[in-house]
């Protein structure tokens, strides 16, 4: 009698189910991708709400900015036509035109 080798087998041997298709598991592959989907499509939603949100503050804070400037360009007229005739404060020996530039510029 002769004894039989045995073959030996490892982890490459062994059968699994991973590379088969379950009929069951498609639908709930589907529905998977569309709670993602709608997951996805909530959070780009609240990104956007903000993004208005904050679009509609920084227009808010820009007419706060236009109504100051205009305030005081009118004082600013005012004064010079009570006595200065027509000329304008200067700092540092240089004339500010706010009117033709838009805004002050600073120095540093």
């Amino acid at each position: 009698m002769a004894i039989q080798k045995r073959i030996r087998r490892g982890l490459r041997d062994l059968r699994t189910l991973s590379g088969r298709v379950d009929a069951g598991a498609i639908p709930y592959r589907g529905y998977m991708k569309i709670a993602c989907l709608e997951m996805e499509r909530t959070r780009r939603e609240k990104e956007k709400n903000s993004a208005i949100h904050r679009i509609r503050s920084i227009d808010d804070r820009f007419q706060e900015i236009e109504a100051e400037k205009h305030r005081l360009l009118s004082a600013l007229g005012e004064r010079d036509d009570g006595g200065s005739a027509g000329r304008r404060p200067t700092t540092s020996g240089k004339r500010m035109d706010c009117a033709k530039t838009g805004g002050v510029r600073i120095k540093y």
